[in-house]
């Protein structure tokens, strides 16, 4: 059984290609939520009774948060990988 150890390099490669495909996803979620705002407010009002204040509320600090915790999960520790290796 040949079981190989992750290197400093591919875990770099790894964090970085999940960081972007985090970002991409956060700009897909910008993306749907700027030019679709009515008809995604629209759909989840038949689920929930929210307020349009709420739902952009709701929407802005969970965008505020995903980016928050790839920058700390993944970018901070790609970043800090190179410049110590």
């Amino acid at each position: 059984m040949n079981i190989s150890l992750m290197t400093i390099d591919s875990l770099c490669a790894l964090l970085g290609w999940c960081a972007v495909a985090n970002l991409a996803l956060l700009l897909v979620w910008f993306a749907g939520f700027f030019w679709a705002h009515d008809a995604m407010y629209g759909w989840h009002r038949g689920w929930f009774r929210l307020t349009p204040e709420t739902f952009d509320a709701i929407h802005y600090a969970g965008m505020a948060t995903y980016k928050i915790l790839i920058w700390m999960f993944l970018i901070i520790p790609y970043l800090v990988l190179r410049l110590a290796f």
